[in-house]
Formats: C-alpha cells, structure tokens, sequence
C-alpha cells in the first residue's frame, strides 16, 4: 500500500514539474517583445499621410512640432513610481527635464491645467529638445480617463499641426508615464483614427474654399520598447479601416 502511495505521489510530482515547466515556456513564447530605440516602421498610409511607429521619447524625437499629453495636476504625479513609469523609461519625465522643469511648473502653477482637450503651445530654445515647437494637449481627470478620448485628443492635434503650418509632426499620449494601465493597441488606433478624421474635414472644407493648409505627409506615433508591436498591430488596424 505504502509503495503503491509513493508511485502515485512520484507521478503527481513529475506532472506538476512538466506542467510549470510548461507554463513558463508558454509565458516566454507570448511575453511581449522589445525593440532597440530608434526603431521605426511605416505601418501604411491614408490619403497621402504615411502613418508611422517609432521607438523614441518626446524629447528627442527631431520633428517640426512634437504632442504631448498630460493629465490633469497631482503632486509629484509624474515621478512618483509607481504608479509613474521609472524615471529611466519615463519619457515625459525626460521631457520635462529637458526643459528645465518648464512643464511641471506651468501645471502645478495652474498656467496650464491640463483639463481634457485644453492646449498649451511652446516655442523651445535651441538645442533643448529634439522638436521645434511642442504642444501639450491635456487629458482632464486620470481617473476618468478612457480610451475614447484619444480620437479627440488625436483630432485636436491634427487641427494645431495644420493651423500651425507643419507638413509632419510626432505623437506621444504618455499614458504609460502616468501610470495608466491603457490598451496599447486601441489608444494607438483611435490616435490615427482621430487625426485622419479631422483632417477629411479639413480637405472638406479646403475644396469649399473655406481652409487653407499645407498637406500632412506624415505623422509619427511614438511608442516605448515595449509598445512598439503592439501599438502598431492597433495602428495596422485603423488604416485598413479607414480605406
């Protein structure tokens, strides 16, 4: 009887250890991939505007005007980890320092309260960041936050690179720095989907003679490590939509 137990225990044992041993390779197979910064990819192209993805932080992306996005003001919000990314992947942590702290106190001043789809525009001294000119556009509440608001968010920015004459400009919702667990694939989507959108309405209007704009060649969504495949599986998805 007791060899009988022992058999059946050693069985138990060497199933439990082939199972795990299972599972962890199963999680390895399907962890998600990370790439080198400054990787970047042409995901498609609607209406003339190459959509593309690239792995860099709104610091230093070299671009006519770089978006960012923020939320509404709480102490430390974007340095506190967590819920904030680390300071060595946080990407609106380096914005801010680059710029001297600028973006902290313009919000914790109130100059800049970051209420959802409010906009605040900054001409950059030289050298700073990679951007020319870098546009906040606030995303309100944190904890009323859904992924919907990208395509307005997205609309919005379209609007400002338009008005603002640029011809291609970057995109960063920051998201993951602030520490919102958001859907990677569908905020990028609703990011192109947004921007698109507006900018139909804006041809729409040129061919009534009603606007005038320089075309957008490109827009450029910017993604962490982490991201970059997922976030451009929900861009792939958009522009097969939109055709």
């Amino acid at each position: 009887m007791k060899t009988t137990q022992i058999k059946i225990t050693a069985r138990i044992s060497l199933f439990l250890v082939m199972l795990l041993g299972s599972v962890q390779f199963s999680l390895a197979q399907t962890s998600v991939p990370t790439v080198k910064a400054n990787t970047s990819k042409i995901w498609g192209a609607v209406d003339g505007i190459a959509i593309e993805g690239m792995v860099q932080g709104p610091s230093t992306e070299v671009t006519p005007l770089q978006i960012a996005c923020v939320f509404e003001y709480n102490e430390g919000d974007i340095f506190n980890s967590p819920p904030a990314l680390p300071e060595a992947v946080n990407g609106m942590v380096h914005l801010d320092k680059s710029l001297n702290g600028l973006i902290t106190e313009i919000r914790k001043s109130g100059k800049f309260a970051g209420h959802s789809l409010e906009t605040f525009l900054i001409t950059p001294p030289a050298g700073t960041i990679g951007a020319k000119k870098l546009l906040l556009i606030g995303l309100g509440d944190r904890n009323k936050f859904t992924p919907e608001l990208m395509k307005q968010v997205a609309s919005v920015g379209m609007e400002e690179a338009l008005r603002l004459g640029v011809t291609q400009y970057a995109f960063a919702s920051d998201l993951k720095d602030a520490g919102i667990d958001s859907p990677t694939a569908e905020v990028a989507g609703y990011g192109v989907t947004g921007a698109v959108n507006a900018y139909r309405t804006q041809v729409f209007l040129k061919t009534k003679k009603m606007a005038n704009f320089k075309p957008i060649q490109k827009i450029t969504l910017l993604a962490g490590p982490a991201y970059f495949t997922t976030a451009g599986e929900g861009i792939s998805q958009a522009i097969t939509a939109l055709k």
